[in-house]
């Protein structure tokens, strides 16, 4: 199924797909701190919602471009005509409550920001300020939530934010490298690197 047996992969990598491939072997797992780059994912993350990642992973240019780079203080100030012309835009995911929900995202975030300084210390806090490596052999192995991700969602959502379930916050967390999910045979492993 690989394609060089000597790069081996995680199990949910269509070789198929030279972005996929990328994503996985460039992003995904790496540990983020910079808050622009959270924001991004825990949009992109909540649009996933119901979705595949790679529906979500294909549109990602469209949805920077239309999110302003995922620039949380413009996001916040979208209006009702700006929301119209989201629904229009046939690159991203024409869902008008997840797209409101970004907005909604966006003006939360801010106010994580104005009350920990940043995101990013608000958001690591859940593991601890590192990564949390799990033992993944197979792919029956990947969670689909942890208790962490519960909590954060628990407390995403009492602080207002949307489409922040606990699905949504393990794979954000997966994306953004707060867990370290690739397999152990992996190359990108812990272990591997």
């Amino acid at each position: 199924m690989r394609k060089n047996p000597a790069i081996c992969r995680c199990p949910w990598v269509d070789l198929r797909k030279p972005d996929y491939v990328n994503y996985h072997d460039k992003e995904w797992g790496v540990p983020v701190h910079d808050d622009r780059r959270l924001f991004e994912f825990l949009t992109l993350e909540a649009a996933q919602a119901g979705l595949s990642w790679y529906t979500v992973l294909r549109k990602r240019q469209n949805y920077r471009t239309a999110f302003e780079h995922f620039d949380p203080e413009k996001v916040a100030r979208y209006d009702e005509r700006r929301v119209r012309r989201l629904l229009g835009n046939p690159g991203i995911i024409r869902n008008r409550a997840k797209i409101l929900a970004a907005i909604n995202n966006a003006r939360r975030f801010l106010a994580v920001q104005e009350e920990f300084g940043s995101f990013d210390a608000y958001i690591w806090r859940f593991v601890e300020g590192r990564p949390i490596v799990h033992e993944i052999k197979l792919l029956s192995d990947y969670p689909a939530t942890s208790r962490e991700s519960e909590a954060m969602s628990k407390d995403l959502r009492l602080r207002g934010f949307k489409f922040v379930g606990p699905t949504v916050c393990y794979a954000h967390m997966q994306a953004t490298g707060m867990v370290n999910d690739h397999t152990v045979e992996c190359f990108r492993s812990y272990r591997q690197v």
